[in-house]
């Protein structure tokens, strides 16, 4: 049962969300997710740091009522029939372009919720009423700008503002062991080293050598071919109070290039 909210900080996620049909099927992953809701007191709102909305400068979501996004091709037709209607938030918007001070925050009409927010949220709450407002990854920025502007965000924590980052740690869709998918807890051995070098970083509370990703070796070489999936786990992390418990759950790899681990701070 959901706990009500109260005066404590509110808890952060990062999600590994994986594919979408995560949305459609009953496995350990959505499980996890609904268990994980369980957990936390009941939010005002929710903002999702999604890895499938970059943009040219930094934008969040603005609008009454967003649109369900699917961008994704391929999937079976139930999957473009979900929907999930939550209300936006512009209140919420209007607070962090003015909470934001290291750039121009602009509020954004025409994007929604795409599916590294919804295919999430429709498990952990699927009664739809929270209200949700995505925030948009400048793709032209290094990890540690996003890092450095993901703490500017702090205040809503004590707000009851659920902040979620919804990526994967470790996700190269290029390298996809087509071949194993009869085994689909299989993971690469640099799959594994990576996410398990990942989870020690994090244990430790050192977030300059997750920031610095690129000096970590071949294994997060392979694990990070492009950042937008990483990155919602660092803004996740730079919101982390020192000493604040850290918890790994849907620890697992996916189709072999793909770590489903996350992580609830606090």
């Amino acid at each position: 049962m959901e706990q009500t909210n109260d005066s404590r900080l509110m808890p952060v996620l990062f999600i590994g969300h994986g594919s979408p049909m995560n949305a459609v099927e009953e496995n350990e992953f959505s499980r996890g997710w609904m268990e994980i809701a369980g957990t936390l007191p009941r939010p005002e709102a929710i903002l999702c740091i999604s890895a499938h909305w970059e943009t040219n400068g930094t934008f969040v979501t603005a609008m009454e009522r967003p649109k369900t996004i699917h961008d994704f091709g391929g999937f079976p037709e139930r999957l473009y029939e979900v929907s999930y209607p939550a209300p936006g938030k512009p209140e919420l918007a209007k607070e962090i372009t003015g909470m934001i001070r290291s750039v121009p925050v602009g509020r954004d009409y025409s994007w929604g919720l795409d599916h590294g927010c919804w295919s999430v949220l429709t498990r952990m709450y699927p009664e739809a009423v929270i209200p949700v407002v995505q925030l948009s990854l400048d793709r032209s920025k290094p990890a540690q700008f996003h890092y450095d502007l993901a703490k500017e965000l702090y205040p809503l924590r004590k707000n009851g503002i659920l902040i979620i980052g919804s990526g994967n740690m470790v996700h190269n869709l290029r390298l996809i062991a087509w071949d194993r998918m009869d085994d689909p807890a299989f993971g690469y051995d640099w799959t594994i080293e990576a996410g398990m070098k990942m989870k020690q970083l994090i244990l430790s509370g050192d977030h300059r050598n997750l920031i610095d990703y690129q000096s970590q070796g071949k294994a997060f070489g392979l694990s990070i071919p492009t950042p937008e999936h990483y990155l919602p786990l660092l803004y996740a992390l730079a919101l982390q109070e020192e000493g604040e418990k850290t918890f790994f759950f849907n620890d697992q790899p996916s189709m072999g290039s793909l770590m489903m681990t996350s992580v609830k701070i606090g």
